[in-house]
C-alpha cells in the first residue's frame, strides 16, 4: 500500500469513501454484510483512511461505517466526518450534529473533520456568527475531539482563497474534486496550485467522477487497453492522481468487493504514467466534455419537492446525448409520470446546492424535449410489430 504524510499522520494514499456503499435489493438499505467484507479487505491490505458524512445514505453511512470499524483498535485507523453547513436549517445546531455523529460512529473523536461543501452559496453560512460554526469546531479541536480540521469544497479558486484567508492556520487540509477530466473542465489545476502554494495537503475526491471515468466509452476504453491490457478504466484515473505529491489521499467511493480489490491493486505500488499515457488521457478528457458534469453526490435530491432521482435522470440524459437509444427511452417511460424529467417544476432548489453548478431544471426540460422529438418506446414497439405482421403476410403470399 502506498502511504503519505498528512497533518503529521501516516495515511494510506487510498481512502475508503462511504458515500456510495452497496445496497440490498430494495435499492435503499445498505448491504452491511458486504460493507464489512470490503472494510476487512481494505484494512488487511493497509488502507487506514475512512471517510463518511452526515447526509450520506440518508444518515446511515455513519452508522454502518462506525459499525464496520468497531472490531479494530481505534488507534489503527483514521476516521473522517463532515459538518453539513451547506444544508443548514434552523435546527442544525453544530453541537447537536457533532454529538450525534460521534455517537453514530461509535467514537470519542474524529481524526479528520471537514466543513462540508464550502462553496459560493454556503460560505456565508459557515462564516455567519449567529450559527457559531467555526468557533464551535475550533473549540472541539482544542479539546481533542477533532484532531485535524479541514474543508471539502467544489467552489472556485477565488472563493477558496477568500475562505482560507479568513480561517488562517485552522485549516490543515483541503478536499477538492480533481481528476483528469476536471483538470481543465472545473479548473482543478488552479485549485491544486493554490493549495500547493499554501502548503495545504490535498485529498482528491471524485477521482473517477462518480463512475464516469470508470466506465469509458468503447473507443476510449480500447485506447487504454492498447496501452495497458487488462487494467480497469478506473485504475487510470487513480494512477493519474498518483503523480501529484500534494495529493495525500485519493478518496474513492466503493460500491462492491470488485471495486475494493481493483483499487487495492492500483495502490499496491506506484506505477507512474508516461508522457504518452498522459497525452491519451488528455485527449479522452476533451472527448467527454459534452456531458453534463454530474457526480451523483445527490445533494440535489433532498430538497426536490417532486422527489426526483436527479442524478439518475441526468446520467440517462448524458447517455442519450452521446448516443440516442431506445433503451434510455424505454427506461424513462417505465417511470411513473411524476418521476420523469418532464415532472420537474423548475423551482431551482437543486441549483442552489449543486457542487457542479448544474442548471438542473434546464437539463431535465431539455431531456424531456429530446424524448418528445423522437418516437416513444411504445410507438416504436408498435411500429416493429406492424412491420413484422406485414413481413409474415408477404412470406405467406409467396408460398
Amino acid at each position: 500500500m502506498l502511504y503519505s504524510t498528512m497533518a503529521g499522520e501516516k495515511v494510506s494514499r487510498l481512502g475508503f469513501g462511504a458515500m456510495r456503499l452497496p445496497l440490498l435489493e430494495d435499492g435503499k438499505t445498505i448491504d452491511e454484510a458486504q460493507v464489512q467484507k470490503m472494510v476487512d479487505l481494505a484494512v488487511e491490505n493497509g488502507v487506514n483512511y475512512f471517510d463518511t458524512a452526515y447526509p450520506y445514505h440518508g444518515g446511515n453511512s455513519e452508522l454502518v461505517t462506525g459499525k464496520a470499524l468497531k472490531k479494530y483498535p481505534r488507534e489503527s485507523f483514521f476516521l473522517a466526518d463532515k459538518f453539513p453547513g451547506h444544508q443548514i436549517q434552523s435546527s442544525y445546531d453544530p453541537a447537536g450534529i457533532f454529538e450525534e455523529q460521534l455517537e453514530k460512529c461509535g467514537v470519542d473523536y474524529f481524526d479528520f473533520y471537514l466543513l462540508h461543501n464550502v462553496n459560493e452559496s454556503s460560505e456565508p453560512t459557515y462564516r455567519d456568527p449567529r450559527w457559531g460554526i467555526i468557533d464551535y469546531f475550533r473549540e472541539q479541536k482544542r479539546l481533542g475531539r477533532i484532531r485535524h480540521l479541514g474543508i471539502s469544497t467544489h467552489g472556485s479558486p477565488e472563493m477558496m482563497k477568500e475562505f482560507l484567508d479568513s480561517m488562517g492556520e485552522d485549516i490543515e487540509f483541503c478536499q477538492i474534486q480533481i481528476n483528469y477530466l476536471d483538470w481543465t473542465l472545473q479548473d482543478a489545476k488552479a485549485k491544486l496550485e493554490l493549495l500547493k502554494e499554501r502548503n495545504i495537503p490535498v485529498i482528491a475526491m471524485e477521482p473517477v467522477r462518480g463512475g464516469k471515468l470508470a466506465n469509458l466509452p468503447s473507443e476510449a476504453h480500447e485506447k487504454l487497453q492498447g496501452l495497458r491490457p487488462g487494467q480497469s478504466d478506473a485504475s487510470w484515473g487513480y494512477r493519474w492522481l498518483q503523480q501529484f505529491p500534494e495529493i495525500r489521499v485519493v478518496l474513492s467511493g466503493w460500491s462492491n468487493l470488485e471495486q475494493t480489490e481493483d483499487n487495492i491493486r492500483t495502490f499496491s505500488e506506484g506505477e507512474p504514467l508516461s508522457e504518452q499515457e498522459n497525452a491519451v488521457l488528455a485527449d479522452i478528457a476533451e472527448s467527454l466534455k459534452d456531458s453534463i458534469p454530474c457526480t451523483a453526490c445527490r445533494y440535489c435530491c433532498e430538497g426536490c419537492p417532486m422527489q426526483l432521482d436527479i442524478p439518475d435522470l441526468i446520467a440517462k440524459y448524458n447517455d442519450y446525448r452521446m448516443a440516442p437509444s431506445i433503451n434510455v427511452s424505454m427506461y424513462i417511460e417505465q417511470l411513473p409520470e411524476d418521476k420523469q424529467p418532464a415532472a420537474c417544476i423548475g423551482c431551482g432548489k437543486c441549483v442552489k446546492v449543486c457542487p457542479q453548478n448544474i442548471n438542473v431544471p434546464e437539463a431535465l426540460h431539455a431531456f424531456a424535449d429530446s424524448l418528445k422529438s423522437r418516437p416513444s418506446w411504445a410507438e416504436l414497439s408498435r411500429q416493429r410489430e406492424l412491420e413484422a405482421i406485414e413481413l409474415r403476410k408477404k412470406r405467406e403470399a409467396q408460398k
